[in-house]
């Protein structure tokens, strides 16, 4: 399975690389804890080896016994793991200490170098695995001299139980490393990858209109990208305004040929054929309001293109609702408006006085005598318009709710202004529903995206 996740590659990618160094840290403390060890023991081995040489004496017998005891109280215990043992040149046992009672060290029959300390293992009374250290020497009675094997060894279960020890108690605090490691892993993921996380809020809040470029400076190493993100940004812009500019210099090109389609429709009539006339001048008439619509559609791809915008909705709201009142529609109608003040949105004035614009005039064309407006504040401002006109089935709400559905190919009634609502509407990231007016009529629901506020 691949990880798309690049935080969670580099966690486990710590994750591995600090187990792994902390399992061969322990291991490798664990071994250098026994060499030391066994290190230590060899130097008590050879001091108990050296004294014991000095306190070897020949005994009335021909043989040798010791001066006094060795200093310490095992080598007297029976079966304590520390041991002594003297043999001579022929492998005859000569003595050893009482901790060995009736068992007798299996010394190789090779041969020594006189005065050289030689390190070994030899199985134990009990089959234990004993850390062994001799010596060749020569001792002088009074007879001749004699080549002695002078052996001390120690059980290494002692060791091996100390080193099992240190391992138990070093393993939880390698896990409480490993855990801190990985915290700070987590800490050091986090903090780089940080700048991406700032140029992706950067890009949201260019996509939402709230910037119009990356200002903000980045580390080096991401720097280069938000550099690539803005020139992205300017070709987009130079594509969108040469694309405006295209369909303006086409719909501006347009104008003379239907303005001549008019003039041909009022001579049709003046010679008598109103019906070709009036033919005539309702195709002019439609072509007129396809070229507008496109106009608006160009511009709107240019004003929402990464742009910051804000509006003063009571504003623009009080200024339509003026403008509609001045119709012959607009004058004989109540206007009932309820929105708070100060309640920002995030379009153009020009934009946002269309877009309720289109939306009013509708209401006015079906009202019978009211048209209420109302507004809810919210991460997006909700505005509702109502009339008391007729309303509109309930099959056709669902249909004019439908994205992607050319509102004007419906009906009359909706008209194109829906539609150019719509496309105001899809441009900024707002909504538009339908439902059924309390006052009887339509009811239209405008989602609008609202301007965020900060809180001190």
């Amino acid at each position: 399975m691949r990880l798309r996740s690049l935080r969670v590659r580099l966690l486990v990618a710590a994750t591995v690389s600090v187990s792994i160094a902390l399992v061969a840290a322990g291991f490798g403390l664990v071994a250098l804890f026994s060499h030391h060890a066994e290190r230590q023991l060899d130097s008590e081995l050879e001091i108990f080896l050296t004294e014991l040489i000095g306190r070897l004496e020949p005994d009335d017998a021909g043989g040798f016994k010791l001066t006094r005891p060795l200093s310490d109280p095992r080598f007297e215990e029976p079966l304590s793991g520390l041991y002594w043992q003297i043999q001579d040149d022929k492998h005859r046992l000569l003595t050893r200490s009482r901790s060995l009672w009736d068992h007798v060290l299996p010394l190789a029959p090779d041969e020594l170098t006189l005065g050289v300390v030689h390190r070994h293992e030899l199985p134990g009374p009990d089959g234990q695995s004993l850390l062994v250290r001799e010596q060749q020497v020569i001792a002088l009675p009074t007879t001749q001299p004699h080549r002695l094997r002078v052996v001390v060894a120690i059980d290494r279960s002692d060791l091996i139980h100390a080193r099992d020890a240190f391992a138990a108690d070093l393993w939880p605090y390698l896990v409480l490393l490993a855990a801190m490691l990985l915290a700070a892993s987590w800490w050091q993921v986090r903090t780089g990858l940080s700048p991406l996380d700032r140029v992706r809020r950067g890009v949201q809040a260019v996509r939402s209109g709230e910037h119009a470029r990356l200002t903000e400076r980045f580390p080096d190493e991401v720097q280069p990208l938000a550099d690539e993100i803005n020139e992205l940004l300017n070709a987009r812009d130079r594509t969108v305004e040469a694309a405006r500019a295209w369909t303006a210099d086409l719909a501006h090109g347009l104008k003379t040929p239907l303005a001549a389609l008019t003039a041909d429709a009022e001579r049709l009539r003046r010679e008598g054929t109103p019906d070709m006339a009036d033919d005539l001048e309702h195709l002019a008439q439609t072509m007129r309001q396809r070229v507008d619509r496109e106009l608006i559609r160009a511009r709107l791809r240019s004003e929402a293109s990464g742009r910051a915008h804000h509006a003063d909705l009571v504003k623009v709201l009080n200024g339509v609702i003026r403008t509609l009142q001045r119709t012959p529609a607009g004058e004989a109608l109540t206007w009932q408006v309820d929105v708070p003040d100060s309640e920002d949105v995030r379009l153009p004035p020009a934009d946002l006085s269309e877009l309720l614009g289109n939306l009013l005039d509708n209401a006015s064309k079906w009202a019978r005598s009211t048209v209420r407006v109302h507004a809810a504040a919210g991460e997006k401002c909700v505005v509702y318009i109502e009339d008391d006109g007729p309303g509109i089935p309930e099959q056709q709400r669902r249909q004019i709710g439908q994205r992607g559905l050319r509102l004007d190919e419906l009906t009359s009634g909706t008209g194109l202004g829906l539609a150019i609502a719509r496309d105001i509407l899809d441009a900024y990231g707002g909504e538009l529903e339908f439902g059924v007016a309390t006052l009887g009529g339509l009811s239209v629901c405008v989602h609008l995206p609202g301007v965020a506020t900060t809180s001190v």
